[in-house]
């Protein structure tokens, strides 16, 4: 009788055994995959952060072309004032001169 009980007592703990080595697996294979997934993610997530730094870049160029622009035009309308002062202030003093006068006031002003 109780060499009958052990031996039960052993297929249920070689069940047992089994049971806990099959969900040990499965439980392993999940890990797998969610490591997988997780890789996926971050690779997702780099190629993301890459993308909104290349957005981000474009934006900086943007701003400085921008920035360029408006002191190349700021400097334009600095330049025609400066011109159209130079013009009247020659042409009060000196009609005749003005042909001469105007380009050179121009680029003493220009620099």
């Amino acid at each position: 009788m109780n060499g009958r009980k052990n031996s039960i007592n052993g297929i249920v703990n070689s069940t047992n055994s089994i049971v806990n080595a099959i969900y040990g697996t499965v439980k392993a294979i999940h890990a797998i995959f969610e490591a997988i997934n997780g890789i996926f993610k971050a690779k997702n997530d780099i190629k993301n952060a890459i993308a909104e730094a290349i957005y981000d870049i474009g934006k900086c160029i943007n701003g400085i072309v921008n920035a360029i622009s408006r002191i190349s035009k700021a400097r334009q309308l600095h330049l025609w004032h400066c011109f159209t002062s130079n013009y009247a202030n020659t042409k009060a003093i000196n009609g005749m001169c003005m042909s001469f006068l105007i380009p050179f006031m121009a680029l003493l002003c220009h620099l």
